[in-house]
């Protein structure tokens, strides 16, 4: 569940969806039930709307359009 900030945190423009990526990896069945590290669940299928959405947001800071339409993400 994404969290919203009051102020833009720290590191960056995709700060705010790697962190919430982050937390919803450790907090996955897969790394608490099944002692996985967190790499290998999300090669695994983990956590898939906030990888994409943090991907999303990767490539939109690499887009030319998004001067016009603003970045992807929180």
């Amino acid at each position: 569940m994404p969290r919203y900030y009051e102020d833009k945190p720290e590191g960056g423009a995709c700060a705010g969806v790697r962190e919430d990526l982050g937390a919803c990896l450790l907090q996955s069945d897969c790394v608490l039930q099944e002692g996985k590290s967190p790499r290998q669940c999300l090669k695994e299928g983990s956590c898939k709307a906030l990888k994409y959405s943090f991907f999303e947001c990767k490539r939109s800071m690499l887009d030319a359009r998004s001067r016009f339409r603003g970045r992807k993400g929180y």
